[in-house]
């Protein structure tokens, strides 16, 4: 009787609390969204199937010792994953719609409203009893709004590490939501007359152009804001990689399979912090609720700036491209094409959009910058 009462103890479920039966509830919830629902499976699925490794008593996974313990130690406490990611987005991203109209850099600044009116909302939160966020817990949580996985997770892992994996489920799954979420907003604040205007069609780019863009950005941002220099500069190198054409066993490598790699090491990570007594609280309910707010104030930000800049230029600019300012990308993007072509069939927004869609990206690097330098 007693080896048997031995036995017994020495497996998971004799271990197993509620909180953490729940959290593989929530795992088992990740996984379906990104299996049978198709949410943003490429984080979604190991996040979720992290947050259930995490949450199986006994098994030491998060311990010293255990893989997602080094796994988090390696890629995510030192910053490295969520860089690398920036350095495999930079390599994909063509610049050549927001060099051919640069007033598309306000769009991408626009929607970052979102971050700064949140971080005064995560404050304003501690009125809730059982809510407590800091200054650096805020500025964490407002990240959110710029529609960013990896910003919010860079940002999260230096100012709130104990928020990461509540701070990194809200910003992808309201990536994922983007189709569900955007296309109410775009409709509440334009006109069918608005969502009907066709744009010019865009000027042909020089390489030369494409070129020294990344150069550029990154100067600007070591002279003003230093501590935006490691998302933006390894975005930067990725997006000269792909522009310069000489490295293109590299380029295909960053584009590929090194981001692909580092993805699930990433979500693996994240989900490691997906465990039950950091997860279920008053104040993941709290990032929830911040998250959604930022990420609808980002894009409401951004339609009513280009139906500001539609009323002062002299060439028609279709105020549904604002939407796209959130770094979505090129999810935002596709929506805002398809939100058009509802209205006008003969509409197609896509490359317009696209312009203050990747500023979005450098927009919100700058922000966590700014937040950096702030907090």
């Amino acid at each position: 009787m007693d080896k048997l009462m031995t036995l017994w103890e020495t497996t998971g479920i004799s271990a197993m609390t509620l909180g953490q039966f729940s959290m593989i509830l929530v795992g088992g919830l990740l996984l379906y969204l990104a299996i049978a629902k198709k949410f943003e499976p490429l984080l979604l699925l190991p996040i979720g199937f992290g947050a259930i490794l995490a949450n199986i008593p006994l098994a030491g996974f998060t311990e010293p010792g255990g893989v997602l313990y080094y796994v988090y130690s390696v890629g995510i406490d030192t910053g490295v994953f969520p860089l690398l990611i920036f350095m495999g987005v930079g390599a994909l991203t063509d610049f050549g719609p927001l060099l051919a109209n640069p007033k598309m850099l306000f769009l991408g600044g626009a929607a970052q409203f979102g971050i700064f009116a949140t971080l005064f909302g995560a404050i304003a939160l501690n009125i809730v009893p059982g809510i407590e966020f800091s200054m650096s817990d805020a500025a964490a949580i407002s990240i959110i709004g710029g529609a960013d996985g990896p910003t919010a997770i860079f940002l999260a892992s230096k100012l709130a590490p104990d928020l990461l994996g509540a701070i990194a489920v809200a910003a992808y799954s309201y990536m994922a939501l983007v189709p569900i979420i955007q296309p109410p907003i775009m409709k509440l604040l334009t006109t069918e007359k608005e969502r009907q205007v066709k744009m010019e069609q865009l000027r042909p780019v020089a390489r030369r152009e494409k070129l020294f863009f990344p150069l550029i950005a990154i100067t600007l941002t070591l002279l003003f804001l230093p501590s935006a220099t490691p998302l933006v500069g390894m975005f930067c190198l990725g997006n000269l990689m792909r522009e310069s054409g000489v490295v293109e066993r590299l380029t295909k490598t960053t584009q590929n399979e090194l981001i692909n790699i580092v993805t699930i090491f990433l979500g693996l990570a994240v989900g490691s912090k997906l465990q039950a007594d950091q997860f279920l609280s008053f104040q993941t309910l709290g990032i929830l609720l911040l998250g959604a707010v930022a990420f609808s104030i980002g894009t409401a930000s951004g339609v009513l700036m280009a139906k500001l800049m539609a009323k002062f230029s002299k060439d028609p600019i279709n105020p549904l491209i604002g939407a796209a300012g959130v770094s979505a990308v090129p999810m935002a993007a596709r929506v805002v094409n398809k939100v058009g072509l509802d209205s006008n069939q003969q509409n197609f927004l896509l490359m317009h959009a696209m312009g203050p869609n990747v500023a979005g990206v450098l927009g919100s690097a700058v922000a966590a910058g700014v937040l950096l330098a702030l907090v």
